[in-house]
């Protein structure tokens, strides 16, 4: 068994917790049925948010709305850079898996620029 990550993002309306919280379950949903992710597959998940979004941690929509208590997770702010896409929140997902398992990554809304 390996790891592999499987990278997603997407853009979030506004600043708000429930913007969050949609903009988090849309993207992990999607992430979860391209690659058919089990919660035991999970090594960690790393989030990470444009500094123009910080009303709520995406960890918490993972753990309270699709039930991963066990899986290792943290957020911090994407690296500041000038012109970079605003409102914009990724998910690195980190899978224990076969070696055959090809990632499929997800990049929804307005973060579809970055593919």
């Amino acid at each position: 068994m390996i790891t592999k990550g499987i990278r997603g993002a997407i853009t979030v309306e506004e600043n708000s917790c429930e913007a969050i919280k949609n903009a988090t379950l849309e993207l992990l949903n999607a992430m979860i049925l391209a690659n058919y992710i089990e919660e035991s597959m999970i090594s960690h998940v790393i989030f990470t948010l444009t500094n123009d979004l910080n009303a709520a941690f995406p960890a918490k929509f993972a753990r309270l709305n699709l039930g991963w208590e066990s899986a290792a997770m943290m957020c911090f702010h994407e690296l500041d850079v000038p012109n970079a896409l605003p409102k914009c929140l990724r998910v690195l997902i980190v899978l224990n898996c076969d070696e055959k398992f090809i990632p499929q990554f997800v990049y929804l809304k307005g973060a579809s620029v970055l593919r």
